[in-house]
């Protein structure tokens, strides 16, 4: 059992050592971790222990009970306070309760009465560690950047539809603290080469990053799409260098370590001083991340670099690669990864490496061809049936002018994401029907989880994460929730089962826990519930 900490700050000896010896702190579950003779020699000693109980005196010299009582919950506001007095004026105990003092005793002091205080105060210890414990285990399974209305915050806020007083309201909505004096954006990607495949390899880094990243709170995670997230860095302008930097950092080790079976992606924004300016940010780093598709091996990049020149890996000019060597295989890439917004960036970037050469006929008929060649390719693996790629993807004239090139190829590009997205929706709902079953199920299993749901029908993880909440408009855990909260409701108004017993009929281990989230949910705890103190809506 953990010990908590007790300090006495006391001027007369007899008492402070009285108190200090009478109590058998460990039986009653505390440790005694010092004393002083008043609140100025006290305060630098508490700055340093960090007790969680202080025991003080009113009348002291140099600094007295309440003014310590005062300086020290500023500083330590999770301290519980019992003060010992002398005097029975209300005046001193008003002021007491407005600092927020736990307990007010008179003198003499007995070791019951001290005993009774530090059993009421240990209580209220234990009860707000676990409600702390509760309220962390609950922002964990209900990932805030995992939230339909999070993801559409934050839809509105990059689309520069919001005023900067709307940006403020919704955020305060949702319990977003964006105040801040610059921002900057982090868009990332981490995916299985196998995307479909069940594999533990991108679920796993990307829990554990994003778990990371929950500890900070400069750090504001979003849903961006399927596969990428957003991380809105928030600071003053020194902490958002250093923060994103931090970020870059713990995405690279994180990807390296674990696989190198992963396909991942980091782009940088330009940091902005505004709130209205994320729109302007968000921008520079999703065109920036659009180079992965140009440059598949590459995993991070940045405005800046892009600002500056044409980006390539080794930091040459695009202008100087030769145009035979320049690899076929991205337009494969391109159409497997890529959104249907990016298509124009992509055709500009990859056909300025090309320039020259697409003046020449027979380079152009090689180009195109390999163009429809990998956009076949890659819808095939994709799914979609050839007959429907010949029918729908446009065909090319063997006169067609350079000027002509970068058409066909945003329209063979748009035409190829739209097939593909098509059937990945005819497959997701597949997956999602037979993933909704199986909640529907096991949803009462304690140990149900995305994971095992992903495994059980031989899907990735991180891929069904993406195309659950797509489709059913809630995220995994939610939805779970939702389906034992009305479990929980029917058993509580129609069977006379104690809370513990619902509790573990319906898949949770502590029935604390259970309540905690009941009344998270429901707005009352499951007694008043049953008590009828709260009507259906």
């Amino acid at each position: 059992m953990d010990l908590f900490k007790v300090f006495i700050c006391e001027d007369e000896s007899i008492v402070r050592e009285g108190l200090r010896d009478m109590i058998p702190w460990e039986k009653y579950g505390f440790e005694f971790a010092g004393d002083a003779p008043d609140g100025e020699m006290a305060l630098p000693m508490i700055r340093k222990l960090k007790p969680d109980v202080l025991i003080t005196d009113i009348t002291m010299p140099f600094m007295d009970g309440l003014s310590l009582s005062k300086t020290v919950t500023k500083e330590l506001p999770n301290i519980k306070i019992i003060v010992i007095s002398g005097y029975s004026d209300f005046e001193y105990a008003r002021k007491a309760i407005e600092i927020g003092v736990e307990q007010y005793l008179l003198k003499p002091v007995t070791k019951t009465d001290m005993i009774n205080a530090l059993e009421g105060v240990r209580k209220k210890i234990t009860e707000e560690n676990e409600q702390k414990d509760y309220v962390k285990l609950y922002e964990q399974e209900f990932k805030k950047f995992e939230r339909l209305t999070h993801r559409v915050f934050f839809e509105k806020l990059v689309e520069g539809s919001l005023s900067v007083q709307e940006i403020y309201e919704e955020a305060d909505k949702l319990h977003l603290n964006l105040s801040a004096d610059a921002y900057n954006i982090v868009i990332f990607s981490i995916r299985d080469v196998d995307q479909l495949a069940y594999s533990d390899d991108a679920s796993n880094v990307t829990e554990s990053l994003l778990n990371q990243f929950l500890q900070y709170p400069d750090y504001i995670i979003f849903r961006c799409n399927l596969f990428s997230y957003a991380v809105l860095i928030k600071g003053d302008d020194e902490s958002v260098k250093r923060m994103e930097t931090k970020l870059l950092k713990m995405i690279r080790e994180n990807c390296e370590q674990r696989s190198n079976a992963l396909d991942w992606h980091v782009a940088v924004g330009v940091a902005t001083n505004r709130l209205s300016g994320l729109s302007s940010c968000y921008q520079d780093a999703n065109r920036a991340f659009a180079y992965r598709h140009i440059f598949p091996n590459q995993h991070i990049f940045t405005s800046e670099q892009l600002k500056n020149e044409q980006y390539v890996p080794d930091g040459s000019q695009i202008s100087e690669i030769d145009a035979g060597k320049f690899d076929p295989l991205i337009i494969r890439y391109f159409v497997q990864t890529g959104t249907a917004g990016e298509v124009s960036t992509f055709a500009d970037d990859y056909l300025q490496s090309i320039e020259t050469s697409v003046h020449s006929i027979l380079f152009r008929y090689y180009l195109l061809v390999s163009i429809r060649v990998n956009v076949e390719l890659a819808l095939k693996e994709a799914g979609v049936d050839s007959e429907q790629v010949a029918n729908n993807l446009p065909s090319f004239d063997t006169n067609i002018s350079a000027e002509e090139v970068k058409p066909y190829l945003v329209d063979a590009l748009t035409v190829a994401i739209k097939m593909r997205d098509a059937e990945a929706q005819k497959r997701g709902n597949d997956i999602i029907n037979n993933a909704v079953d199986y909640i529907n199920e096991h949803y009462a299993d304690e140990d149900i989880s995305l994971d095992s749901v992903a495994e059980e029908i031989n899907i990735s993880a991180n891929y069904l994460s993406a195309v659950f909440s797509n489709k059913v408009g809630l995220s995994f855990v939610e939805y779970i929730t939702k389906k034992r909260m009305a479990r929980a409701k029917i058993l509580l108004r129609n069977t006379s089962k104690r809370s513990g017993e619902i509790a573990n009929e319906i898949g949770y281990k502590d029935p604390r826990y259970f309540s905690f989230v009941f009344k998270k949910n429901q707005g009352c705890t499951p007694s008043q519930y049953r008590n009828g103190e709260v009507e259906e809506e």
